[in-house]
Order: structure tokens, then C-alpha cells, then sequence
């Protein structure tokens, strides 16, 4: 039997209506009632999943979406708690909203972020150190069977498709999305990415 991850990215923190910020690692704003949704549309859509490991993040948007998917499990594992997986800190754009994010550093920087995963000027990320976390994580549970839940963000979960030496993919993960990374022997292979259960 492989070793599958689900890496996750947890739901919804704004509904219709709100203003939207950049919401890092320093803002732990619990899921609004549209992520609330996701998550248990996610809960529904991995009830069926074996999960022998599950960890998110620290912070409360991403517990929530780990816990909610773990819901339908009568034996769910214990949901640890990894600090790598929190988010990146966004520096002086830390929720800020989006417009005011490109004044400060430009379109062309941020989209280098979303195409090569190039931090901007200012945002406090070690791209380096999360592959590294990334490989880390990989080498423990790949000799694991099963299915491992992990819930993060979008800025470190992206980082995965890196430590996989992945090409070609757009790295985003929207909200309630999930990739699939599977392990046949040592190498990972993506099975999917950026996919979202129906609501």
C-alpha cells in the first residue's frame, strides 16, 4: 500500500462583503461561515479516507479545516500540531488589502510570488528552509501506509510541489482546495492539485 498526503488548504477566513486582506501568519482569524462550508465539504469528501496521521498548522483557520474533515471519523488520529505549516509572515502587507499590497511592491513582484514562488521585498519567508520542511515531512511518512492528512496555507503549501522537484504546475492552492502527493517506493509523484470538492 503507498503513502498518500493530502495537503489541504484550510477554508474561507472573509465572506462576500468583507474586505479582503493578506492574511498571514501574524493574523489568526478563525473560518468565516463560507469556510465553515468548505470545511465540512471537505469533512464529506474525505469521509471515506483512511487517515493514519493528521497535522495542521497552528492557527485557528487551519485546526478548524483539519478538524472538520476529521469529523466524520469514528477513529480519527490525534490532529498534531506542526509549526512549519503556520503561514508565511507577509512583513509590512501583513493584512493589508490587496490593492494596497501592489502599490507597495508592484505587479510584477507579485507575480513572480504566484509564478516562481519569489518572495517580495519585505515578506519574511526562507523559501530554502520550507522545501527543506517539506523533504523533512516526506521522508517520515513515506514508509508510512496510508493516507496523512495535512492542513496548512496557500504560501507554505506550495513550497511541497518544490520539494517534489514538480514543474509546470500553477503552485496556488485556493481555498478549501487539496493536492494529492503520492509515495510508490521513495519518490513522491502529485496525483492532483488544487482540486475542491463539490459543495
Amino acid at each position: 500500500m503507498a503513502s498518500r498526503l493530502i495537503i489541504v488548504r484550510h477554508g474561507n477566513t472573509f465572506d462576500k462583503g468583507d474586505v479582503v486582506t493578506r492574511v498571514g501568519g501574524r493574523t489568526d482569524l478563525p473560518l468565516s461561515l463560507s469556510g465553515r462550508a468548505q470545511a465540512e465539504a471537505l469533512g464529506r469528501h474525505f469521509a471515506a479516507s483512511s487517515f493514519v496521521t493528521a497535522r495542521s498548522g497552528p492557527l485557528k483557520r487551519t485546526r478548524e479545516t483539519a478538524t472538520a474533515i476529521l469529523a466524520p471519523h469514528a477513529e480519527p488520529p490525534e490532529l498534531l500540531t506542526d509549526l512549519f505549516l503556520r503561514e508565511i509572515d507577509y512583513g509590512p502587507d501583513e493584512n493589508r488589502p490587496e490593492d494596497e499590497v501592489i502599490a507597495r511592491i508592484g505587479k510584477a513582484a507579485l507575480d513572480a510570488w504566484e509564478r516562481d514562488f519569489i518572495p517580495p521585498p519585505g515578506w519574511r519567508v526562507d523559501p530554502a528552509a520550507l522545501v527543506g520542511n517539506w523533504q523533512q515531512l516526506f521522508a517520515e511518512l513515506r514508509n508510512q501506509p496510508g493516507d496523512h492528512l495535512i492542513v496548512t496555507s496557500n504560501g507554505i503549501a506550495r513550497f511541497a510541489l518544490t520539494a517534489t522537484g514538480a514543474r509546470g504546475l500553477e503552485g496556488k492552492l485556493a481555498t478549501g482546495a487539496w493536492g494529492e502527493i503520492l509515495f510508490v517506493g521513495e519518490e513522491p509523484s502529485i496525483a492532483c492539485w488544487n482540486r475542491r470538492p463539490d459543495i
